[in-house]
């Protein structure tokens, strides 16, 4: 397994909050575009997509109220598992986020996306904290955040 840790954003939003926002894995289907939508599944424990001709899933295999969830590969072609932490800051009304990802590459998968899955965790965090601060993440379509309420 290698492993992917991702900067750590303070995210104005309390754990609780930031929790409840990851809870259930319909909300990351409600964040799509309108043309994204039908290429995803989701219920309150998997998301299933096809993305460029792959199945990719996820299914939560554990939740700690209020500081981590962690997800497992659903039906995806290699092995993972994601942990999203939530920890308080000294700071009411903030929390401090980060992803975890492990993931089961071989030496030729590792070396394709190894860079692009390190990158694509700290952009996950940046734009988070962006939302969270009232700001539009850079790159972000505004329509995707319309049934959003973060």
């Amino acid at each position: 397994m290698v492993e992917y840790n991702s900067q750590h954003g303070q995210v104005r939003k309390s754990p609780f909050e930031l929790y409840m926002m990851f809870v259930d894995m319909r909300n990351f289907a409600m964040m799509l575009p309108e043309d994204k939508k039908e290429m995803v599944k989701a219920d309150y424990d998997t998301i299933l997509a096809s993305v460029q001709g792959y199945e990719v899933g996820a299914k939560v295999l554990s939740r700690t109220p209020y500081s981590r969830i962690e997800l497992v590969d659903y039906g995806s072609p290699f092995a993972f598992k994601i942990t999203l932490s939530f920890d308080a800051t000294p700071n009411p009304g903030m929390t401090d986020f980060s992803i975890k990802l492990e993931a089961d590459l071989n030496f030729m998968m590792k070396m394709m996306i190894g860079g692009k899955l390190q990158e694509g965790l700290d952009k996950i965090v940046d734009a988070l904290v962006a939302i969270s601060e009232g700001r539009m993440p850079e790159g972000i379509d505004p329509d995707i955040l319309k049934n959003f309420k973060a």
